[in-house]
This record gives C-alpha cells, structure tokens and sequence, in this order.
C-alpha cells in the first residue's frame, strides 16, 4: 500500500513550504488505572494528516491520512501500548486505557493542514496512595517537669507516620491546618516516615498526610488510642514497692503451702504406721488369751485339790509372733 509513503513525502514537502507553528507543552497528570484523553482540538478534514509520536525517539505510535473518501488510520498496539489506545478519525484526539506508570513521557502531535502545527503533552502517572500509618513508639515515653513551687509531671508520646513504596510524594505532619514537619521524594520506589513528639494532654487534632500533584490521602491521629501517660516518679516508686512486696508475698506463699504440704503427708504417715502397730497388737494380744486359756486347761491343778494355805503362783506365757 503506497500511502505511507505518500503521507511521508507529502509531510517532507509540507516541512519546506509551510512554517510549523509549536504551541507549549501541556502537562496532564494522571492516576495509574485511569484513562485519559490528548485532545486535538481540531475537526479532521480532507487532505488532513495526523501523527502522534511518543518519547525521545519519537515513536510512531497513531496516524490519520484522509483522502477524498479514503481515510487511513494507523494505531500502535504492540508492546506497551498494546489494547491501550483509541483514536477519534473525526478529530484525531487519542485515548490512553488503564495507564500505567511506563507511559510517562512526552506525546507529540503533529497536524498537517496547510499548515503543520505541532502540539505537546508532558504525560505524568502516579501511582495508587497508600493511607500513612500511625504508630506509637511506647517504649519512648518521656516526661518533663515545670513550676518551681509545684512539681507537674507532662507525658509526652512518640509517633512515627509511615507509607511504603511510593514514588514522587510529600509526607506531612499537620497540626490543625498548620504544616509541622514534611518530607518529599522524587521518582525513587521507597518507604517514607516522619517522627511527631506530642503531649498526651493536649486537645489538638493531628493528621499524617501523603500527597502528589493530583490526590492526597489523610490518616488522623488518635492519642488516647495510641499515646497512655509516662508514671511520675512517686509512681515508679510505688510500683517498685508493690512489685518487691507481691514478690515477697507470692514466696511467703508459697513456703506455707509447702510447710502445710509436708506437715499433712507426715500426719498421714504417722496415722498409717499407728493403725499398722495396733493392728499387730491386738494379733499378738489374741494369740497371748489363747495360750492362757491353754494353760489354765491342761496344766494347772483344779481349785478344789490345793490346800488351804498353799500360795497360789501364777505363771504367765507369752509367745510373740515375729
């Protein structure tokens, strides 16, 4: 097909006769996701062509040659741009879908009508805000006191704002509508944080704001949530004397479980050894009867055979079982 050459020459022809006229650069900013529309602000006639050129190098990447009834329209879509752009053949705007961070950049536009007009646009995309997060550094807390007749003890409470891999941002502290303290950076992928020392009893609102040219987010500070107040020295000390006096308590404690402990297993080990002894005792008591009634039935002489002033003389036996 001969039209791209035609249109080449005929720009080079266009180029020596007529004088391009170059309006400034337009700068547009957009958020990753969206789309967003270079517009020609001219109706395409016949004769009329239309080039879009993108970067350094002045990639082609759209065109409209019209002809009589022929119109040609050329639309890149391969690598980076690839599904992603629309072309109006009525007035050669171009629509850039779902943008992304890779088509920042410069997009010329080139008009041929009679006359060659160039028109640029200085495209930037920023990336999603992140909400900054609060937090609180606890183990910070610091007080100070004042009044030299009356000792007041102020809390104060350490916080650290932070957003992570974002790019071409600033990161603020306000108090109120007042700017405390900010930081910035360009086009570098990295985490931000911005300290704030603040008092637990003062009223003032605070915020940690993240923004770019075109969106900001805002995260608003809770100190009753995330500050708690610094104990005076008369407290530290009350609690150094409670924590020594429960420790000393939970060890008296302890010992007199012990004691009660050891005194109930030798009370129980005293019972068992009595009930043992009088258990054998009254085994050995049964077999000394038995061998008593045996002596009084075999052995011993009957009452009536003794003489009257003979002495009676009782012989025990005892046999022990081992």
């Amino acid at each position: 097909m001969s039209n791209p050459a035609v249109f080449s020459l005929f720009v080079f022809v266009t180029n020596c006769v007529f004088v391009a006229v170059t309006d400034e650069v337009k700068s547009v900013s957009v958020l990753e996701g969206d789309s967003v529309s270079l517009n020609t602000d001219v109706k395409v006639q016949r004769d009329d062509q239309i080039l879009w050129t993108f970067g350094p190098q002045n990639t082609r990447i759209a065109e409209i040659i019209k002809r009589d009834q022929i119109n040609f329209i050329f639309v890149s879509n391969d690598g980076r741009f690839r599904d992603k752009l629309q072309m109006d053949n009525q007035t050669g705007s171009l629509t850039i879908r779902n943008i992304r961070s890779e088509h920042t950049g410069l997009y010329e536009l080139t008009v041929i009508s009679g006359k060659t007009s160039l028109k640029s646009f200085s495209v930037t995309v920023y990336a999603l805000l992140p909400s900054p997060v609060i937090t609180s550094n606890s183990s910070n807390c610091s007080s100070s006191s004042s009044s030299s007749s009356k000792r007041s003890s102020v809390s104060r409470c350490s916080l650290l704002c932070s957003a992570v891999n974002v790019s071409a941002v600033t990161l603020s502290w306000f108090k109120g509508n007042s700017v405390l303290s900010s930081i910035s950076v360009s086009d570098l992928s990295i985490s931000l944080s911005l300290p704030l020392e603040v008092e637990y009893q003062e009223k003032n609102t605070y915020s940690c704001v993240i923004n770019n040219p075109i969106r900001n987010q805002t995260t608003h500070l809770d100190i009753t949530q995330l500050c708690h107040t610094c104990p005076d020295e008369s407290q530290r000390s009350y609690l150094k004397v409670m924590i020594i006096v429960s420790v000393w308590l939970l060890v008296l404690m302890s010992a007199v479980i012990m004691m009660c402990c050891c005194c109930c297993c030798c009370r129980k080990l005293c019972q068992a050894q009595q009930t043992d002894l009088t258990i054998r005792e009254q085994q050995n008591m049964s077999e000394y009867t038995q061998i008593i009634y045996c002596l009084q039935k075999e052995d011993l002489p009957e009452l009536g055979l003794l003489d009257v002033d003979r002495t009676e003389t009782t012989v025990n036996y005892r046999h022990t079982t081992q």
